[in-house]
């Protein structure tokens, strides 16, 4: 069993399921296959985002690729861990007068927690939270870590 090293955000999971997914991230997503996981949170959104969808040939595939494809990968929890990790980066972004999105600091919290990388589009969103790792495999420089 291989250990968990990418905990992939929701635009990274929603990448697969473009008509023209981008050939960085697909590459990545095959390469480090066994060592895929999402966050409890990252679960939530994909599976809400389904529901929310009007019936038709287009909800009927995503709800495939959901349980099938996504439903396969390790949903890692956010536990008491985590949530110490996730007050703590909100306390210190309310001392920095920013705002963290709480969705996006319980999955930071969670990459933290377990250790993981978080791969994400949103580099701006999690940038300069202590002791999180992250890349962008959209971007060409970064696609190979």
């Amino acid at each position: 069993m291989s250990t968990i090293a990418w905990l992939l955000d929701t635009n990274v999971i929603s990448e697969a399921v473009r008509a023209a997914p981008n050939v960085g991230v697909m590459a990545n997503l095959a390469q480090y296959q066994g060592e895929l996981a999402i966050a409890a949170p990252v679960w939530h959104e994909l599976r809400y985002g389904w529901l929310r969808m009007p019936p038709g040939q287009r909800r009927d595939a995503i709800g495939r690729f959901v349980q099938d494809v996504v439903g396969d990968l390790p949903v890692l929890p956010y536990d008491a861990q985590s949530a110490r990790v996730h007050a703590e980066l909100r306390a210190l972004r309310e001392r920095q007068g920013q705002t963290l999105a709480f969705v996006d600091g319980q999955i930071a919290a969670v990459a933290i927690a377990h250790g993981a990388t978080l791969v994400t589009r949103n580099i701006v969103d999690f940038a300069n939270l202590p002791g999180l790792r992250m890349v962008n495999w959209f971007d060409a420089a970064s696609a190979r870590t």
